[in-house]
């Protein structure tokens, strides 16, 4: 037993930690891996990996460098990032960018859901607080069960496009795809920034999340 208090084995059952097995093998962790959500660390002699189940997202990353010290223990695994919902289809990447040019000269916002049962996605716009060319407060929708905010993405209006320190911070505790345009109505096509927010963690997309295009930025 770790802990004899139920608030602490709370949390450890909600985030579990498990040293991988000599062999490779465990029930345990492939339970993680198959789970629909949640997530928990896998500590292996080449790694310490963070397994993160999503519906629509299945993720593996390595969240240190490889260990030093001798470990008697299996690998952790390969790295794995998968989209489970598929790519976004670009016509909502389209349609977020005529919605960004229409609010000029200030910032906007839009979001991407996704629906688990119907596996269709759908392009929403948030109720905003304020916005100007420089500043955007916006309220993050409350959506029914099954379904699932898969991007947010925002505007720079005319500025570049960049992770703001506010940004990191609204940003830190989610997990999702963030999106930042700039350049909105630049005739040689806006800017784009991503990031895949999980676990803390801002990890770069290695490509775009829209079908159609090639490159993450």
């Amino acid at each position: 037993m770790l802990t004899d208090d139920p608030t602490d084995a709370a949390v450890l059952a909600a985030v579990p930690c498990y040293p991988v097995p000599p062999s490779g093998r465990s029930p345990a962790i492939d339970a993680l891996r198959t789970a629909r959500g949640g997530h928990g660390i896998a500590i292996g002699c080449d790694n310490v990996m963070l397994i993160l189940r999503r519906p629509w997202l299945a993720l593996d990353v390595p969240i240190t460098a490889s260990i030093a010290a001798y470990l008697p223990y299996g690998a952790a695994g390969p790295s794995r990032a998968d989209l489970l919902c598929g790519l976004i289809p670009h016509e909502h990447r389209a349609a977020m960018l005529d919605h960004f040019r229409a609010a000029l000269p200030n910032e906007a916002a839009a979001f991407i859901v996704w629906d688990e049962a119907t596996r269709e996605f759908s392009l929403i716009f948030p109720t905003i607080d304020e916005a100007t060319p420089s500043r955007l407060i916006y309220r993050t929708p409350v959506l029914p069960p099954g379904c699932h905010m898969i991007c947010d993405a925002h505007s720079h209006a005319r500025a570049r496009a960049f992770f703001s320190a506010t940004d990191d911070a609204d940003d830190a505790d989610a997990t999702k795809l963030a999106l930042v345009f700039g350049r909105i109505d630049d005739p040689t096509g806006p800017e784009m920034v991503s990031r895949l927010c999980a676990g803390g963690m801002f990890l770069p997309l290695p490509r775009s999340p829209f079908t159609g295009d090639h490159h993450a930025n």
